[in-house]
């Protein structure tokens, strides 16, 4: 053994203890660093002396020559990795759909004194004043103007939401270029990772960037994350490249590669809009086009487009077109049936004049259909021009009375009558209070299961951040814990190198 093998040992402690101090540094200059993992130094045995063989020499055992730094790894557990991702993205999902429906819900503003339940019900009062004075101009003009305040109602909110339907559609179009732009980074660092891993190093930072952005995409669309070896010299616990694949909401495959880790690519998602209604008729991923009601891949990009709107067999659905559809039916039949009953009565008007049935309401250009309704209702220009044209009395034996009011009466009960709302038979009011109902339930489960993922979500995330976060307290315990061995490495080298000069200088003088 070389009288020098003690001056190597230390040496080697010496340099090892110190990239452990390195490391333990960078872990304390990240420790507020978003997506950061702490890592540590592998230490190993150096192999002992001496090796087996023919030639080796004679001594009581092998003798330890110190230690070197294995590699520095980070630490990370994958299957916490993979249990955050899921409720990422079902947190992005139902995120989404409860932002939707409280856009929705300020809409509709039910039930305040603003609402369209309030304004109808002032409207239906109004009628039901003008009964009982039928010949007063006042009460005349009040229902006109309660007409007035209910059609602006009913076409304020049919504007609103398609104003927020317009707003959605560039919400799609920052979230499509935002998963597209992180399928591009995700590939670009696997690129990075496959020109470093196969010299034999752990590319521990860059492993931590990726893992960020694929945190990220988790939260737009469902996906699974497959590693590959980089090859060469890579070793065993390396991270390797990712490939990257569309799952939908069960977890199974749907077919599609998003980041391809052997061929080093990456695909792209695209929308297409029908172009009669301008809702997604479409959802390209790579070469492969999904129908939208078949895109099953749950997260924040699947919530948008439900509420955005999508054709699905010919029909428009999703959260606002569904709304729109709603409010429009309501209009349309209940625009037709009052127009209906004042059709059948008298005005003072028509008493005085020979005059055609006078409709209440009208459409914005005449068009009379159900698409379109609540943006174009408004009182008809008859009633506007001229308060005696509105029909408060009966026709009874082909005579009518200026102080009858029964057919303002019959007016204020259309919101009893039962009417045909698309197939559904209710009354108006009923009708409406059923569409509030269903989007007060649908946004009850969306808030409720937004939070309990998200709950769910930083629960799984507290216990990733224990095990791959960095705690000042444990970095500045081995951070002393590595200087004392430095420390003690050096005094060691020290006392060699007091035993050498003994050697050296103090042996062989005797005599002189």
């Amino acid at each position: 053994m070389s009288t020098f093998h003690g001056l190597e040992t230390a040496r080697r402690a010496i340099n090892t203890q110190q990239s452990a101090i390195h490391t333990t540094g960078h872990n304390i200059a990240n420790a507020n660093t978003a997506g950061y993992s702490r890592q540590r130094v592998n230490f190993t045995q150096t192999e002992a002396f001496p090796s087996p063989g023919f030639n080796q020499p004679h001594m009581a055992g092998q003798v330890g020559t110190g230690v070197k730094a294995g590699e520095i790894e980070r630490i990370r557990e994958s299957f916490l990795d993979l249990q955050y991702r899921q409720e990422n993205n079902k947190h992005g999902y139902w995120s989404a759909r409860h932002t939707a429906f409280e856009k929705i819900e300020d809409i509709m503003n039910e039930p305040t004194e603003d609402g369209i339940a309030q304004t109808m019900d002032r409207f239906w009062q109004s009628l039901q004043d003008l009964s009982v004075y039928p010949e007063d101009s006042g009460a005349r003009s009040v229902v006109r103007q309660n007409g007035i305040a209910l059609a602006e109602t009913f076409n304020y909110t049919a504007s609103a939401l398609e104003s927020v339907q317009r707003d959605y559609q560039n919400q799609l179009g920052v979230e499509n270029s935002r998963v597209n732009s992180l399928l591009e980074q995700i590939n670009n660092v696997n690129k990075q990772i496959a020109s470093v891993e196969p010299h034999g190093y752990l590319t521990n930072d860059l492993y931590d960037v990726r893992d960020k952005l694929v945190d990220e995409l988790s939260e737009y669309v469902n996906i699974s994350v497959e590693q590959v070896s980089s090859g060469g010299l890579a070793k065993e616990n390396a991270g390797g490249r990712y490939t990257i694949k569309l799952l939908d909401h069960n977890g199974s495959d749907m077919g599609v590669t998003l980041v391809n880790g052997r061929s080093l690519e990456a695909t792209k998602f695209d929308l297409s809009y029908d172009e009669e209604t301008g809702l997604i008729d479409g959802v390209l991923v790579g070469n492969e086009t999904f129908d939208p009601d078949a895109f099953h891949s749950y997260g924040k990009l699947k919530g948008s487009i439900e509420t955005f709107g999508y054709m699905s067999g010919g029909e428009e659905r999703g959260l606002i077109p569904e709304m729109v559809q709603s409010l429009d039916q309501m209009v349309y039949t209940f625009t037709e049936a009052f127009n209906d009953v004042h059709e059948n009565g008298r005005s003072l008007y028509e008493m005085a004049n020979e005059e055609a049935a006078i409709s209440f309401f009208d459409f914005a250009g005449g068009a009379n259909e159900v698409k379109g309704a609540a943006k174009g209702i408004k009182v008809a220009d008859d009633i506007l021009n001229d308060l005696d044209k509105i029909a408060a009395a009966t026709v009874t034996a082909g005579e009518a009375f200026s102080g009858d009011g029964s057919n303002a009466l019959a007016l204020a009960n259309v919101k009893d009558n039962t009417l045909n709302f698309g197939g559904t038979t209710t009354n108006v009011q009923s009708f409406y209070q059923g569409v509030i109902g269903a989007m007060a339930v649908s946004t009850n489960e969306a808030e409720r299961m937004s939070r309990n993922t998200n709950e769910l979500r930083e629960s799984v995330d507290d216990r990733r951040q224990s095990v791959s976060g960095v705690s000042l307290d444990e970095e500045m315990t081995n951070l002393i814990k590595f200087q004392h061995a430095y420390n003690a490495a050096a005094r060691n080298m020290t006392t060699i190198d007091e035993m050498l000069d003994r050697i050296i200088n103090g042996m062989g003088v005797v005599g002189r």
